[in-house]
């Protein structure tokens, strides 16, 4: 292999990893904002994992957070709880320096 095959494989990993580092960052971030947001409309247990993992999940429907801000915002009609669009997503994102030094604290 060649110097220049070296470096590009290299470039090739680093971008795998990076990728991955981002995608296991945002599903933490989503299930700490579900584990939050079940705390606040008064979930507890079970309920709990399974609200946040349905946050998990509702993110991968499509790329970026309008999916999630969607989800919530619908879960959020029937319950004591009141957030705007914006500040669901404010919130969401609060959650993503906690996430990412998981995540890196992990590795």
């Amino acid at each position: 292999m060649t110097t220049f095959d070296d470096r590009e494989k290299a470039f090739e990993d680093k971008f795998a990893h990076d990728a991955d580092l981002v995608f296991r960052a945002r599903a933490r971030r989503n299930r700490l904002f579900g584990e939050w947001l079940a705390g606040e409309m008064g979930l507890s247990g079970d309920a709990v994992k399974d609200y946040a993992g349905s946050i998990v999940a509702a993110d991968l429907e499509e790329e970026g957070d309008a999916d999630v801000v969607r989800k919530v915002a619908a879960d959020l009609e029937g319950s004591d709880v009141s957030m705007t669009d914006a500040e669901i997503e404010t919130k969401l994102n609060s959650f993503m320096d906690a996430a990412k030094s998981q995540i890196m604290s992990e590795t």
